[in-house]
């Protein structure tokens, strides 16, 4: 895996580069601050950007969002020394392949890019492989199985509708549409009645909460599943009072979605 390394701060822009070239993965560049970002991801194509928040010239939030729409095959791993209290879920709703929060032990590291790695394979329909011997993964060992199930992907970010799209087809649904907002999640539900529809909370023009009713009300047998980084309590118990199934947590995992899968069509 090509790994670019962003982060404002010498020494861990070191740490990271040394602990990841010991793992196996090639570190394509260092860079300090934001502005350069997305031209270094043009001219050196990685496949994984370890991506601090707080950086000199443009913050990490805003980077994120242009690689996620630029390049949606690009994993981002989030990391920040913030401790602003929703930052992970505005990561993960932004995109985020992964989180970090400052300080972290190598072991930290080590593991979050084996699930960001693990993440990545599965959503591409692959087993997953390994950075070097010791990196290891249990997401897509499982037998795929048989399902006979369709589903609609909602989510206004285009990398977690391909990685959603990626896992549910490995697990055997057909997705039979992606859609980017509550309006368009709504007029899919009438149009295609799937089986489930995964429903993201934060979207622009209609909220997946607000669209939530008004997907039941056209398609009633759909078993909507809302998909979030906010699990605060009242987000949970507003959209379970609303009639959603059950709900996945941004970053995804391959392992979480197969359970649930698993759990909701009672296999």
């Amino acid at each position: 895996m090509r790994v670019l390394i962003v982060d404002d701060n010498a020494s861990m822009r070191n740490l990271l580069n040394v602990l990841l070239s010991s793992q196996g993965y090639e570190v394509v560049g260092l860079l300090e601050e934001g502005k350069g970002v997305m031209d270094a991801v043009r001219k050196l194509s990685p496949d994984i950007v370890c991506l601090d928040y707080q950086l000199p010239g443009r913050n990490g939030l805003d980077i994120l969002r242009e690689i996620n729409s630029t390049y949606p095959d690009i994993d981002v791993l989030f990391i920040t020394a913030s401790e602003e209290a929703d930052i992970k879920a505005k990561a993960a709703d932004a995109g985020s392949a992964g989180f970090l929060q400052k300080p972290f032990g190598q072991k930290q590291v080590i593991d979050e890019l084996q699930q960001v790695c693990a993440t990545r394979q599965a959503s591409q329909g692959k087993r997953p492989e390994t950075a070097s011997k010791n990196l290891t993964a249990e997401a897509g060992s499982q037998p795929k199985p048989s399902l006979k199930h369709t589903a609609v992907i909602v989510d206004d970010n285009g990398s977690i509708r391909l990685l959603l799209k990626g896992l549910v087809t490995e697990l055997g649904l057909n997705v039979v549409a992606q859609v980017a907002n509550g309006e368009e999640a709504i007029r899919a539900a009438q149009a295609h009645h799937p089986t489930v529809l995964f429903l993201d909370v934060d979207m622009p023009i209609l909220s997946g909460l607000d669209a939530l009713p008004k997907i039941l009300e056209v398609s009633p047998a759909t078993a909507v599943v809302m998909v979030t980084g906010d699990t605060s309590r009242g987000i949970v118990e507003k959209a379970a009072g609303l009639g959603a199934r059950g709900y996945i947590v941004k970053p995804v995992r391959p392992a979480y979605i197969e359970k649930f899968v698993k759990q909701l069509f009672n296999i």
